[in-house]
């Protein structure tokens, strides 16, 4: 409670929160009415939302983060959740940039990652096994 009332007070907060939820409503490619309609508020509401005005009760920034796959943390603060961080930065660095692209190319990415993991497992399957040991 204390720290959404502290973001409520700051104005750059409040605004930094609102380009965050706008940002990752446009990389899904939708429009206000549609996340609106997801985590069942009016479109109005997401607006206020989203201009800094407002900052959304606990409740409903759960709905947006679930609706946006982020964490609730990140839509507050920004901060990426670093539970289970990449050891290889250079991917780390390029999977945060990918976060930023439209929707169609994630998936195009996501789909050439699934295609190697997939080559990698045939491989190592059709492996000869060691007899010798």
């Amino acid at each position: 409670m204390q720290a959404r009332l502290f973001i409520m007070q700051d104005e750059k907060l409040r605004k930094a929160f609102g380009a965050r939820l706008k940002g990752l409503r446009k990389q899904k490619n939708w429009s206000q009415k549609e996340l609106a309609a997801l985590v069942d508020i009016r479109f109005q509401q997401l607006n206020k939302y989203e201009s800094g005005l407002n900052i959304p009760p606990a409740g409903m920034l759960i709905k947006l983060a679930d609706a946006l796959n982020v964490s609730v943390d990140y839509l507050l603060t920004g901060n990426v959740d670093e539970a289970e961080p990449l050891a290889n930065s250079r991917l780390f660095r390029r999977f945060q940039e990918l976060e930023a692209m439209a929707q169609e190319d994630q998936e195009t990415v996501i789909k050439v990652i699934d295609a190697m993991i997939a080559k990698q497992r045939i491989a190592s399957a059709l492996a000869p096994v060691d007899t010798k040991s």
